[in-house]
């Protein structure tokens, strides 16, 4: 039996639920590092200029004063040169200060830049993690609906530092999609990346490369008539681009061929007859499919996005708030915790206040240094892997690690009354902007989030909110030891923000006393 314990801990931020996901699954707390380096980069990059300054500034003074003095001595050169002082000190520059201005023009004021450039690349993101970042991007925009524009001017729910797009930027993320053979993104940011052009955003970019790209992802898609009029536009600004002309000619056969095609079908059209029945007129709309009909990943993004399905009135009336001493266990007598009911089936309840704000610090600094990719089973191997659909970064603490972590344990403990000696170590996650897990089931599995970072429940609709300081339980085998497939769950990308949580996953062994197997396949599915 396994028993889901959520730690919700995390600064700052909201949960909407957009794997840094890809990002290489970079966690946003090693991100932040890389802040640093930049910062400390931005710093060598100042003293560096500063120094060229200083070198033209000497090499200006100089140029300045033989300027002045060779427009006097040009004027009368035998009578300036009679002058004895004026014969050494032409000497003297010419064989030696004009040798020390050379040194100066050569000498080297980018060690100290380079030097800290190449010890600080080593820490530098690869070309793996720009293109997981874009992916989170484009995972995110998906999933909570997004368009391009809103993306690219920064506004996001709950962003406190608002960031805008420029066209390299929209460029970039539009050729990461082509080389993925994603046309359909490809084109949402090509054509992102032509509108800031039309409104006049300076770049580096024109807007022949940018047609090209687009143009080509829309006839991918189907689309050769709309195609046709970007290729169009891309000659207007060069005439003699050699791919846009072939393209021209083809794009024109293509929708020649296609007009021919549909006049020869109206035509036998016409001939058969109208063959549409009275019965198929009169035929009803299809009746919008319920919830349990859509496709698992529709409901997985819906649930994400907040539009899951309501309870009714009688169900909710049936969940409440209440003080909670778990049958009058000695902690929690004088002191009970708020417990609240978050679902009814399955039944899923959240404790506030479960976990101190100086815990939660302690709990992401003893993880931080340990924090991995996290991995999942694979079926076919039997070995541990990563996998595109779990993105984050987890790390494992121990109770005699820390004395903190065996209160946290024994807290628990406490708290569910169930035997954690044959639990998991407690388990610290650490999903950044777009980190996500996909569907998927925890049995045979601590913060706030600016926006997204649900744990959402596919099968019954249910979304759980990530909320600081809070603990979310439920038991995902029944008490038979069969496994409850309604609690299919999945971790939402986070769209603005940092989610930590901590996992607490409790094994059916072991609690033979503490909860009796029952009788029946679904006995006990609320203890």
């Amino acid at each position: 039996m396994h028993l889901i314990f959520l730690l919700f801990c995390q600064d700052g931020a909201t949960v909407l639920v957009f794997t840094v996901a890809e990002l290489s699954a970079n966690a946003l707390s090693q991100m932040t590092d890389l802040l640093y380096t930049e910062k400390d980069l931005v710093t060598s990059l100042k003293d560096y200029i500063r120094a060229e300054e200083n070198k033209l500034e000497q090499v200006k003074r100089w140029a300045d004063k033989l300027d002045s003095l060779t427009a006097t001595a040009t004027q009368d050169p035998e009578g300036f040169l009679g002058h004895p002082v004026n014969a050494f000190k032409l000497m003297k520059r010419l064989n030696t200060e004009w040798g020390d201005l050379e040194s100066l023009v050569l000498s080297d004021t980018t060690d100290g830049f380079i030097s800290n450039l190449t010890i600080q690349r080593q820490y530098f993101p690869t070309d793996e993690d720009q293109t997981g970042a874009a992916k989170a991007l484009l995972r995110l925009q998906d999933t909570y609906r997004l368009d391009a524009n809103t993306i690219s001017t920064g506004n996001l729910p709950g962003v406190k530092h608002k960031s805008h797009m420029t066209v390299e930027d929209c460029y970039e993320l539009g050729k990461i999609a082509y080389s993925e053979v994603d046309y359909y993104h490809t084109e949402l940011w090509m054509a992102q990346a032509l509108k800031q052009l039309d409104e006049g955003e300076k770049s580096t970019l024109d807007k022949v490369t940018v047609l090209d790209y687009l143009s080509y992802a829309i006839y991918q898609q189907g689309e050769i008539e709309r195609a046709l009029e970007y290729t169009k536009r891309l000659l207007e600004l060069d005439p003699e681009h050699q791919r846009a002309n072939g393209n021209l000619k083809y794009f024109e056969f293509q929708l020649e061929k296609q007009k021919k095609a549909a006049e020869g079908e109206a035509q036998k059209q016409k001939e058969r007859g109208k063959r549409e029945t009275d019965e198929k007129k009169k035929t009803k709309p299809k009746k919008k499919a319920g919830f349990s009909l859509i496709p698992e990943r529709k409901k997985y993004e819906m649930l994400c996005r907040g539009e899951g399905i309501r309870m009714t009135p009688r169900r909710e009336s049936r969940l409440f708030c209440r003080y909670y001493d778990n049958n009058r266990n000695p902690m929690y007598v004088l002191a009970p915790v708020k417990q609240q009911d978050e679902w009814d089936s399955p039944y899923i309840v959240r404790y506030l206040d479960i976990i101190s704000d100086k815990e939660i610090e302690r709990i992401k600094q003893l993880a931080k240094p340990r924090l991995r990719r996290a991995t999942v089973h694979d079926p076919q191997t039997g070995k541990l892997t990563t996998a595109q659909y779990r993105v984050s970064k987890s790390a494992w603490l121990t109770g005699y690690e820390d004395p903190m972590i065996e209160r946290i344990n024994q807290r628990i403990e406490d708290l569910t009354g169930l035997e954690m000696d044959t639990a998991e170590e407690l388990q610290v996650a650490n999903y950044g902007v777009g980190g996500q897990y996909e569907p998927h089931f925890d049995f045979g599995r601590m913060s706030d989030v600016s926006a997204g970072g649900a744990t959402v429940f596919p099968d019954v609709g249910a979304a759980v909110w990530p909320k600081k300081g809070t603990a979310v339980f439920w038991y995902n085998l029944f008490a038979s030891g069969e496994g409850d497939y309604s609690t299919r769950h999945a971790a939402c990308p986070v769209l603005v923000g940092n989610k930590w949580v901590s996992n607490k996953w409790i094994h059916e062994r072991g609690q033979e006393w503490r909860r009796p197997c029952g009788l029946t396949e679904t006995d006990g599915w609320k203890n």
